[in-house]
């Protein structure tokens, strides 16, 4: 009798099957509200990973936006708003256009707080539209949702996740005014802690501390125009009091795009977690188009030149300046650059509209990138080991650019004032001068050795707040405190009492010990001198 065939493939179907279940049976629900531009984009890694691992994720985003688009990964829903996408992108021109324009301080005071004030209320109607929308407020409540990704830089994420009843993500770089201080309840002594906009390093003498603690003590009052909005309309579809720090004390993760390669020292929350330079983790090979440019550029290199997508153009009289110092430089410099070319364009420099910057950074014939500082460039710079020239436009680029250049990594000019000699020594700076190649270096050794990967530490973040519903043994107890009960002072004024008291009573006995003694002693003396006369 011949002996029974054995078939592996039920095996191996089990086999597949236990492989795969946890993956399954764990893919959940999860609700994106993003801020449009560099916030999204940032974000688009992780949104893919979650979406391999299984889970199903709606992004909301208004009908205005100008980057989030429908994606294979993600359902995409869509509210009207009050302004069009036309009206988004011309805000953002104009901002970009603003950088360039050399005007008395004071006048760009005032003109920088108007165009905040006016954009600020722009993206804010689009909050209030979303939440007043009826319909879709509906849908997300009947979609059974385990936990909302938010970018709290505008605070209508929180809102919703407070609406929903749901465990909330932050994802962001960082917030202005000390917010993200105020959210987690994390201290930041400002005696080594530097404030934004500061442009302080960790290390300060007594009048940067002094300049420290003003900007500490007024960052409350410089937001107020931009958030206080937002906790008046979380009360009103809450139907409660809510202030800002509720909104922003509200999540249960904080996953900040940043870490202490480029950033200071400073304290933190156990439900703060740190992915910098998640950005770099997908790297392609260059296009026929670019690999051309970098082969042509023979032994000296190339320069890779981006101020981000927020400029699209620059003044003709700034763009001849730098265009004749990069004519200087024997590298080739491909400059992403939309506007009208320069007419004194050296043969050395090429506009693209577009360019692969991260990948172009990874080849090894990178020299030098000149760079807006914004936080995507930087992490490029330091994950790639280039040296930086860096020309902060606005925001917090100029934190950033005092950050690389305070560890040896770069160069700073002021884009206003600099002259096209300023450029192109710069440039020969930080190409010829081995120590800024081996600074860079240094941090990219120093960023890259770690345990695990940023976009693979952000997932499983998000996974675990959608898992547990929530982090609530993450949150520190300060959240519940009354401002005097965390710094104390109701407790050091019961002691001070108790102190003052002791002595109070302690000074009183002394008293009435020294008149029984001195004073019976006074008496007796006066009876002797009477009885002597």
């Amino acid at each position: 009798m011949a002996a029974k065939s054995c078939d592996p493939s039920p095996l191996v179907l089990g086999l597949l099957l236990c492989a795969l279940n946890p993956t399954v049976s764990q893919a959940g629900k999860l609700l994106l509200v993003p801020v449009d531009g560099s916030h999204w984009l940032s974000g688009l890694g992780v949104i893919e990973q979650l979406h391999q691992r299984g889970h199903d994720m709606v992004v909301l985003a208004s009908e205005a936006s100008m980057h989030i688009k429908e994606g294979a990964f993600y359902t995409l829903k869509r509210y009207p708003v009050p302004f069009r996408r036309e009206d988004v992108e011309e805000a953002f021109i104009e901002l970009g256009h603003g950088v360039f324009e050399n005007e008395p301080l004071l006048q760009r005071v005032v003109k920088t707080y108007k165009k905040v004030k006016e954009d600020s209320a722009l993206i804010f109607s689009a909050c209030s539209h979303l939440l007043h929308n009826k319909e879709l407020m509906a849908f997300l409540v009947e979609s059974r949702f385990d936990a909302v990704l938010a970018d709290p830089f505008l605070p209508c994420g929180p809102i919703v996740a407070l609406y929903l009843g749901l465990p909330a993500v932050f994802f962001l770089n960082a917030l202005p005014c000390g917010l993200d201080f105020q959210g987690t309840q994390c201290p930041s002594p400002p005696s080594y802690v530097p404030r934004a906009l500061s442009l302080n390093s960790d290390h300060m003498t007594f009048l940067p501390r002094v300049k420290n603690m003003l900007i500490f003590l007024s960052e409350s009052f410089l937001c107020n125009v931009v958030y206080s909005p937002y906790g008046a309309l979380a009360s009103e579809v809450l139907q409660k009091d809510v202030t800002v720090q509720d909104l922003m004390s509200s999540a249960s993760v904080w996953i900040l795009r940043s870490d202490f390669v480029k950033d200071y020292s400073r304290p933190i929350m156990p439900n703060m977690v740190f992915v910098g330079g998640i950005n770099c983790a997908g790297k392609n090979p260059l296009s026929k188009e670019f690999e051309a440019y970098v082969n042509a550029s023979g032994e000296h290199g190339i320069v890779v030149f981006s101020l981000g997508s927020m400029v699209s153009e620059i003044p003709e009289k700034k763009a001849m300046e730098i265009a004749d110092a990069l004519g200087k430089i024997p590298q080739t410099v491909l400059w992403r650059y939309t506007g009208t070319p320069p007419p004194n364009l050296a043969k050395n420099t090429i506009l693209v509209k577009w360019l692969p910057q991260n990948d172009l950074l990874g080849h090894p014939k990178t020299r030098a990138f000149i760079t807006h500082s914004g936080s995507h460039g930087i992490y490029e710079g330091i994950c790639n080991g280039v040296p930086m020239v860096m020309l902060p436009l606005f925001g917090d680029q100029m934190d950033n650019a005092k950050r690389m250049e305070t560890r040896g990594a770069g160069v700073t000019l002021n884009v206003l004032e600099m002259t096209s000699e300023d450029l192109t020594n710069a440039l020969k700076t930080v190409i010829s001068d081995k120590s800024y190649k081996e600074n860079i270096m240094h941090l990219s050794r120093l960023h890259k050795d770690r345990p695990i990967e940023p976009l693979d530490l952000a997932v499983f973040w998000v996974e675990f707040v959608m898992r547990h519903k929530g982090a609530p043994h993450l949150r520190p107890a300060a959240h519940d405190l009354t401002w005097y009960q965390y710094h104390s002072l109701d407790v050091i004024g019961f002691l001070l009492a108790i102190v003052l008291g002791v002595v109070f009573i302690a000074y009183k006995c002394c008293a009435w010990g020294c008149r029984k003694c001195f004073g019976k002693k006074g008496r007796v003396k006066k009876s002797h001198k009477s009885k002597a006369h």
